[in-house]
């Protein structure tokens, strides 16, 4: 398709504007910031180093909250720390997990929640980052969409990849737009040794950023 110079212009134009929009209005935006897992259950584990998955999903939520505040928006953690929400580890745990996340999710008035997980499957060659949405949750399709583009762009993606349906506690009751973003497999030695990285971690907070600011400014 051959551009021409006046629709470049006015193209370049209106993102320019929509971003002075965007920077004018980002404290009015609120997000929240899901770190998964956490305390006694630290989720799925590095096929070689054994790494825990809970570890990494604070790392990489921690450096997407600081992407946010960088913006201007306002962003909050459901556990800011290597502890589990579920208060005494007798039976019913998990639950009373979720639960607690749902609480801090709803009661902030979000107008979005990102969720951040690591995946495993049974073969090592599965790898990459994929979002996950709500079964008729139209607006966190639409969320998990611009996310996921970004990801596509990730430098260790060897495929691109598109939003799924997940049927999920988080997704299921969350009042506001919300993804869980599953940001590598940690049973494939090469997502393993990305994720390792500080850099890739960073390039991750990134991704899932832009493409929240991109959901954000439609």
């Amino acid at each position: 398709m051959v551009f021409t110079a006046t629709f470049l212009a006015v193209f370049y134009l209106s993102k320019i504007l929509a971003s002075q929009v965007f920077k004018t209005h980002a404290s009015l935006f609120t997000v929240v910031i899901d770190a998964g897992h956490g305390g006694i259950d630290g989720g799925v584990s590095g096929v070689n180093t054994k790494v825990k998955e809970s570890d990494l999903n604070l790392d990489i939520a921690k450096k997407l909250k600081a992407e946010f505040e960088s913006a201007g928006i306002k962003a909050i953690m459901t556990r800011s720390s290597y502890g589990g929400l579920y208060g005494t580890t007798a039976k019913g745990f998990k639950l009373r997990d979720m639960k607690k996340r749902i609480e801090i999710i709803n009661s902030a008035n979000a107008d979005l929640m990102i969720s951040v997980h690591l995946n495993c499957y049974s073969s090592p060659n599965r790898r990459g980052a994929t979002t996950f949405f709500g079964q008729g949750k139209t607006q966190g399709q639409r969320l998990a969409s611009c996310i996921q583009k970004r990801f596509n762009l990730l430098s260790g993606q060897t495929r691109d990849f598109n939003p799924l349906k997940g049927d999920y506690y988080l997704l299921n009751y969350s009042a506001c737009p919300s993804v869980i973003c599953e940001c590598g497999f940690l049973s494939s030695p090469e997502d393993e040794k990305l994720l390792l990285t500080e850099d890739y971690r960073k390039e991750i907070a990134k991704s899932i950023f832009l493409g929240a600011v991109e959901f954000l400014l439609e």
